[in-house]
């Protein structure tokens, strides 16, 4: 896949000078550059339930890429029973050392939200921890992607989450890089409406459409 980065915090320079981070952030980059639009394809059309976009294939594609290489998915916070829930909320979607990462297709509203969950595994807290990170990754959507892959009109892209990042500058106490994914080259994903609801379809671009 292709993609653009936003470096928060000299970010970049850190993941890639210190050797705390580097092997972690060469491990994201690989996962991410050994997904081509020919496995988003395969996934997209293996998927059991109707798709509306692409999010779930590359979600699925991620996880089980970062898997292999011994990141932890779904990694609780904090240890504290209290904060242990089954929504998601005190959780980081993938963690491995000290970098955190989360993968973020979800609703504009979330944005911050998303920002801050690095933050909370990487700095000290009142409440007993169940990881210590000290750096953070968050990959979403750009403007492109989220049009061409069929994503839903109000997810946060990778722009808005760049905007986010000046207000934020005094609670984002924590290294972030921001990656925003650009769309397939090979296709895109039509929608239409089955029984009812909006499903999506890969459609190839004209010069890949001939055989």
């Amino acid at each position: 896949m292709e993609y653009r980065k936003y470096s928060f915090r000299h970010a970049e320079d850190i993941f890639k000078n210190d050797k705390d981070f580097t092997y972690l952030w060469n491990e994201i980059l690989e996962v991410l550059d050994s997904i081509s639009d020919d496995d988003l394809i395969n996934e997209f059309n293996i998927e059991t339930r109707k798709a509306k976009s692409i999010s779930e294939a590359i979600n699925k594609l991620i996880a089980k890429r970062l898997s292999e290489k011994g990141w932890h998915e779904q990694s609780y916070i904090f240890a504290d029973p209290d904060y242990s829930d089954n929504k998601g909320t005190w959780r980081l979607d993938f963690a491995k050392d000290n970098i955190a990462i989360e993968v973020a297709f979800n609703h504009g509203g979330n944005v911050s939200w998303n920002l801050i969950k690095p933050v909370l595994s990487s700095e000290l807290n009142h409440v007993k921890k169940a990881i210590q990170t000290q750096a953070g990754v968050v990959i979403t959507a750009t403007d492109a992607m989220k049009k061409a892959g069929g994503f839903d009109n109000a997810i946060g892209t990778y722009e808005k989450y760049v905007e986010y990042l000046k207000p934020l500058n005094n609670l984002l106490t924590t290294p972030m890089m921001i990656i925003g994914l650009e769309p397939p080259k090979k296709f895109t994903i039509e929608q239409k409406k089955e029984d009812g609801k909006m499903v999506g379809h890969v459609k190839l671009k004209e010069e890949d459409n001939n055989f």
